[in-house]
């Protein structure tokens, strides 16, 4: 059984430790525990990871976050995995710092990434797990803020934060989204 887990953010050093990017970092995270490495490929850094007689194709898109539909489309359609085993893992901004929920559809709640990918898979029905990053900012900030970079004491919680992503990544897998979200989401 083939899984695409994405994760969103943008590429280049500027982007690399900022809020926005929660999915990318959750990815490395996933990678660097299972010893798998990212090569550059069509519209996405990518790798692959068995995991429990699965195969997780994980991409982190280059498209940057505006376009990730575009690489999340392709691989989907390149690697012949239906929608429902897709996960996309994105930053929230609805939820507080270290929240971690994961959801079987929903809406974009205005975020450009998941917009994109709506448009481009025809709808919201796709899992996705959802990283708060909170929403520490003034009115017309938002942009601003999930641009910058976590704040020192949230840059010292992120590893713990990130193995629970990850556990979470791993029981889609593996026990499907609806256990999943039984057994995590609080």
């Amino acid at each position: 059984m083939k899984y695409l887990i994405a994760g969103l953010g943008n590429v280049g050093p500027e982007y690399e430790l900022t809020r926005h990017n929660a999915g990318f970092l959750v990815l490395d995270r996933l990678a660097d525990v299972h010893k798998v490495s990212f090569d550059l490929e069509r519209h996405a850094e990518k790798a692959e990871l068995r995991y429990k007689g699965k195969l997780l194709h994980l991409i982190k898109p280059t498209t940057y976050m505006n376009l990730s539909g575009k690489a999340i489309a392709y691989w989907l359609q390149e690697l012949g995995i239906p929608k429902e085993n897709l996960l996309v893992v994105v930053d929230e901004i609805a939820l507080p710092f270290g929240t971690l929920r994961m959801r079987a559809k929903g809406s974009s709640a205005g975020h450009n990434g998941l917009k994109n990918i709506e448009l481009l898979l025809h709808g919201q029905d796709y899992s996705r797990l959802r990283f708060g990053v909170g929403n520490d900012f003034h009115k017309g900030q938002q942009a601003n803020f999930v641009l910058s970079n976590f704040s020192k004491q949230e840059f010292e919680e992120l590893p713990l934060i990130m193995d629970k992503a990850c556990e979470m990544i791993l029981s889609f897998t593996t026990i499907g989204v609806d256990r999943t979200m039984s057994l995590f989401n609080t």
